[in-house]
This record gives structure tokens, sequence and C-alpha cells, in this order.
């Protein structure tokens, strides 16, 4: 199966699992989970959630931000950018944050567990 991002409609997410700003999402969705490009304009962010069915898999396309994850080195936040890939195990709290000055794009992959 090939997705093509760009023939998907963008979706804005206001305050994404309570982040700041708005997400543009590009999102395949079936029964076994989701596959999406997000965007995250410079100030935006994901709030802090956890997945309890799922794992994710985020590949960082372009931009920089920081991850806050349970695990990190002394709770530190772990700075992200283009070509870096973070694992979010089932059951880990994370957030992310675009704290740079252009857009944050990435793709995310989330399969559903169960």
């Amino acid at each position: 199966m090939i997705i093509d991002f760009d023939q998907i409609p963008v979706q804005p997410i206001a305050h994404f699992k309570g982040g700041e700003g708005e997400v543009l999402a590009h999102m395949h969705t079936d029964d076994m989970g989701k596959i999406a490009r997000l965007t995250l304009p410079a100030g935006a962010s994901i709030g802090l959630h956890t997945h309890d069915t799922s794992a994710e898999v985020m590949y960082f396309l372009s931009g920089h931000g920081i991850i806050l994850e349970d695990g990190a080195p002394n709770g530190e936040p772990v700075a992200v950018s283009e070509g870096m890939c973070c694992y979010c195990p089932k059951g880990q709290t994370h957030s992310l944050i675009n704290n740079g000055t252009e857009p944050l794009t990435l793709l995310a992959v989330i399969p559903e567990l169960g």
C-alpha cells in the first residue's frame, strides 16, 4: 500500500493532546493503527500523553524540537532534529515541543497493540 500524504487533506488539530498551538496532520488510519505526517509550526507542541494501547515511532523529517519522556536521563528534555528517530513503547508518557523557529515535521507510526 502506498500512502501519498500530499493527497490526504490536512487536518489542523488545535491543542493536540493538550499542547500549545496547532498541529497540521495528514493522517491515514485503519484498524491496525495510524500513520501520519505531522507538522508543528514554531512554538507548537503535542501535550504530555501516554500510549496505553499502542507504541509510537517518530522519524523527524525537518526542523528542531525537544521531547519530554519517561526514562530520559535526569528527566531532562531530549533534543531532536532531522534524521533522528524516537521510539515510545506502549505505556510510555511523552510530549513533543517545537522550540525552533522553523516548522518541525515528522512521520509518526502508531500501531494499535491492544
